[in-house]
């Protein structure tokens, strides 16, 4: 029997039993649809992110007090107890060190100051703290409306958008505001307005409201100090510092700082045996990337069940369909069709079944995949890896669902089969 005719033949049944068929092949277009749309969402998901990290935060070194980390050895997210994460342990001198490494551009210090509200004198909001920083972490395009404040300036800040938005009537460049710290008031100036400011831990931007300050003086003046053992006396104490390095040398630069911290520094004497976390983008785009690939390997198993729902469906249909044509398998047998015939005609019938559901279930799945996408408003990826998986495993599904039916066909005796009724 050739090729041809065994398509044709197995072609012919199932269009002569089309619902059957067709409740067969949707088991085989759930799966595959479902393992395509948790596929495509999730690679969106993960490519979105990453790219936006990457162009937010390329060339910088984040150095944190305390063990931390994303996707290395440590137990979730921070390694160590939480009492030991993020100490004021990065002095003054550190700071300027850190400035004079080979590869770095620039050093961004970043710290709190306790404040209880801000008003603008018809709305007050409450507000935790003022983020401290310095003008090196507002790039041109993240200054929205206005400028970054000036260092040693007192009575300047720069509001992120979302702190803007805390106020019912919108908070403008050059507006007034009051600060209140608890035991006194300041009236500060906004100057700026930014969608994001680098140095924060990730760099993915604040999310919650925030109200930026200089370092010198409101840091400095209220921030925690820790002994410099370089220089012998108390300094302002830092617990976290974003390095800017060169695009070309973020890897050698990330190696001279960690010496420098490890060998050298006021931190390494503050914090003994704590340590001191210094990550790329690069190490932290990689942690990112390991845990979403997870993620999307474990939600994408859904599918694969439901998938392997439908190979029982095929083999069910398929062993039903032996049964029902017996005798029109002792016919073929007397007329001279081998096992390995009558086999492959049944195996033929369960990958046409497998691929059917490949082929409507994977535009399926990306369309689903698409609309998920764009409605959580992040660019769509088109998973080729996952498309020829899902492919492969229509096709394999009928396979080995098809194949205890097609040997069983085979071994049907011809005479018991001619007399089956």
């Amino acid at each position: 029997m050739k090729v041809s005719d065994s398509i044709r033949m197995a072609t012919r049944f199932l269009t002569g039993h089309r619902l059957r068929s067709a409740l067969t092949i949707a088991g085989i277009v759930i799966g595959i649809a479902t393992v395509i749309v948790f596929a495509s969402f999730g690679i969106s998901v993960q490519t979105d992110v990453v790219s936006e990290f990457e162009d937010t935060s390329a060339s910088e070194i984040f150095v944190v007090t305390g063990e931390v980390g994303i996707g290395g050895e440590n137990d979730g997210f921070f390694g160590g107890a939480v009492e030991n994460f993020a100490l004021p342990a990065l002095t003054t001198y550190d700071v300027q060190q850190l400035g004079e490494i080979e590869g770095v551009v620039s050093v961004i210090p970043r710290g709190s100051v306790d404040v209880t509200s801000m008003s603008d004198g018809n709305q007050t909001v409450v507000l935790d703290s003022l983020t401290a920083t310095t003008p090196a972490a507002f790039s041109g395009d993240n200054i929205v409306a206005g400028r970054a404040f000036e260092v040693g300036v007192r009575g300047e800040v720069v509001l992120s958008e979302s702190a803007v938005e805390r106020f019912e009537q919108n908070v403008t460049v050059g507006q007034n505001l009051t600060v209140d710290y608890g035991d006194r008031t300041e009236t500060v100036t906004v100057v700026g307005i930014a969608s994001q400011a680098r140095g924060g831990f990730g760099s993915f931007g604040d999310f919650a409201p925030t109200v930026y300050v200089p370092t010198d003086p409101y840091y400095q003046e209220a921030g925690p100090t820790a002994a410099s053992a370089n220089q012998g006396v108390e300094q302002t104490a830092y617990r976290q510092v974003t390095l800017v390095a060169r695009p070309n040398q973020v890897s050698d630069t990330q190696e001279r700082v960690e010496r420098y911290l490890n060998e050298s520094s006021d931190a390494t004497q503050v914090l003994g045996d704590v340590g001191i976390t210094v990550q790329s983008t690069a190490d932290l785009v990689d942690g990112i990337e390991s845990v979403l690939t997870d993620i999307v390997r474990l939600v994408t198993g859904i599918g694969v069940l439901a998938l392997l729902v439908g190979a029982f469906g095929i083999a069910n249909i398929m062993l039903v369909s032996v049964t029902e044509r017996t005798k029109e398998i002792g016919i073929m047998k007397a007329n001279g069709a081998r096992n390995r015939e009558i086999m492959g005609l049944f195996l033929t019938e369960s990958v046409l079944l497998g691929m059917a559901g490949a082929v409507v279930g994977i535009p399926l799945g990306l369309g689903v995949g698409f609309v998920a996408s764009t409605y959580a408003e992040v660019g769509f990826t088109i998973p080729y890896d996952w498309i020829l998986i899902a492919s492969a495993m229509g096709i394999v599904t009928g396979i080995v669902s098809g194949l205890y039916p097609a040997w069983r066909a085979a071994r049907v005796d011809p005479i018991d089969a001619l007399r089956y009724e």
